[in-house]
């Protein structure tokens, strides 16, 4: 199977160098139109410029594929108004939107301020916010769309220095959980990439020889997978240097204490309550719910 992407337009926000130039020209190689948002500031989110975007679009039309260049913020409500209009006037459509755009402004948790953090949050998580508020509606009326969103193994797992960026890229996951849910019935799929690759981010945090490995062209293959026509819907996928998993949020089974129990009597249970060997991932908060009603009737029997 070829996955291809003719007759589909893509907006790919961040997308004037790294991760998400990559995902623009796979798209493009692919068939799609591609909209190439990138605001050029730096990676702490300051300045900007079109030209990064421009260029990305040049690389593009070299390749026979259709592009146009977008500079606007993410974070800017007018600027992704603007965004999708001048998609739907080029191209008359929107149907795959990649939330790439990030900034990184790294501090131990006592030392970030909270601008920083702010602003952080604001561009990774309400920046994928705003332009999926933006196509939502389009996309329901097509019946069809395909949206994703940028994790990070710092907002699954955590990592030093990174409390505002963790935060975000976990809260974009439980943004693309009730998503997956809404979407479902207008034809419109969510998920979330969590990458590990060499970009402006990460060159910094690296040596030569690891950023060798991790170059972002190795991530993209897997970004078309989580776009495509036929992709899944809620999923997590991690990627980086040709290394492909699933990641997911699991619980385990737990137990059942009655109604008449003390903190002490959690303690003592720490242990079955940890047990992960029958563990399993919900698609939605109600089944979790549905567990513990479960669970209290079968023991409520005893």
């Amino acid at each position: 199977m070829t996955l291809r992407f003719d007759d589909r337009v893509a907006i790919v926000t961040g997308a004037g160098g790294g991760l998400g130039r990559c995902h623009a020209l796979e798209l493009a190689r692919r068939g799609a139109k591609v909209v190439v948002n990138d605001l050029g500031g730096s990676v702490d989110g300051s300045g900007g410029n079109s030209e990064a975007a421009e260029k990305v679009v040049a690389e593009i039309k070299e390749l026979g594929g259709h592009a146009i260049a977008n500079g606007s913020s993410v974070t800017d409500d007018a600027g992704v108004e603007n965004m999708v209009k001048q998609t739907l006037d080029a191209f008359g459509q929107i149907d795959i939107l990649i939330n790439n755009a990030g900034i990184l402004r790294d501090k131990s948790f006592a030392k970030v301020t909270i601008d920083d953090f702010e602003l952080v949050v604001d561009v990774h998580l309400m920046g994928s916010v705003k332009p999926t508020r933006a196509v939502w509606e389009h996309m329901k009326e097509r019946q069809y769309g395909r949206i994703m969103v940028t994790s990070s193994s710092s907002g699954l797992y955590g990592n030093f220095g990174q409390t505002n960026y963790g935060a975000a890229k976990l809260g974009l996951v439980g943004f693309m959980n009730t998503l997956k849910i809404e979407g479902q019935k207008d034809n419109i799929k969510v998920n979330a990439l969590a990458p590990v690759a060499a970009s402006r981010m990460t060159e910094n945090l690296m040596p030569p020889e690891a950023l060798a490995a991790l170059k972002p062209e190795f991530v993209s293959p897997g970004v078309m997978c989580l776009v495509h026509e036929d992709a899944p819907t809620g999923e997590i996928l991690c990627a980086g240097g040709g290394v492909f998993s699933r990641a997911q949020i699991v619980e385990s089974q737990g137990v059942f204490l009655g109604h008449d129990f003390t903190a002490e009597n959690v303690w003592e249970n720490w242990e079955k309550i940890s047990d992960f060997s029958n563990a399993k991932p919900y698609f939605m908060g109600g089944e979790q719910t549905g567990k513990v009603f479960e669970m209290i009737m079968a023991g409520m029997k005893k």
